[in-house]
Parts: C-alpha cells; structure tokens; sequence
C-alpha cells in the first residue's frame, strides 16, 4: 500500500513517504503534498523519487492550488508562511 524512500545525505534518520498506491485516485494529491512537505525540510530529490513526480510539474497544479485554498482539509496549512510560498514557486515552474 505504501512506498519508502530515504534521504541520501546520510547521518540523519531516513525520510519515508507514505504514499498510496500509484494506481490509487489520491496518490496525485498525496504527491503534491509529499513535494512540498519534502521541499520544506530541503529533501526535494527525495520526494521526487518517492513519486515519481518532479518539482513543478504541471499534472499536480491542480493539487496544490487545491492545498493553497485549503480544499484538501489541512487547516494547519493555513498560516504556514513557507508552505504557501513554496507552493507558489511550484506553481510558477515552466
């Protein structure tokens, strides 16, 4: 059901992502918010490992918009300053 990756910098405990199936339809938007999670702790690469997915990339827009607006039900996002600004510059990427 879930997929690990770690963190390749060594001397800090592993990072694990737990993710849904990719066949599952709330594996996108949990991607999104792994990416951005991972962006905030400077372990981009990790979470685009993990996903699959890279930074920016247009096919989760949707997603982070969705967390800009707090569609997807996380209120402690609401106040968080760098969340919103990296979920910006995801969504100014080319």
């Amino acid at each position: 059901m879930s997929r690990a990756f770690v963190k390749e910098d060594g001397g800090e405990a592993p990072r694990f992502y737990a993710l849904p199936d990719p066949d599952d339809p709330g594996f996108d938007a949990a991607a999104a918010l792994a990416l951005l999670d991972a962006a905030r702790e400077g372990e981009t690469s990790s979470a685009e490992a993990a996903t699959g997915y890279r930074w920016g990339d247009p096919q989760l827009h949707k997603y982070v918009r969705r967390l800009l607006t707090n569609e997807l039900e996380r209120p402690e996002l609401e106040q968080d300053s760098r969340f919103i600004k990296l979920a910006r510059r995801f969504l100014d990427q080319p």
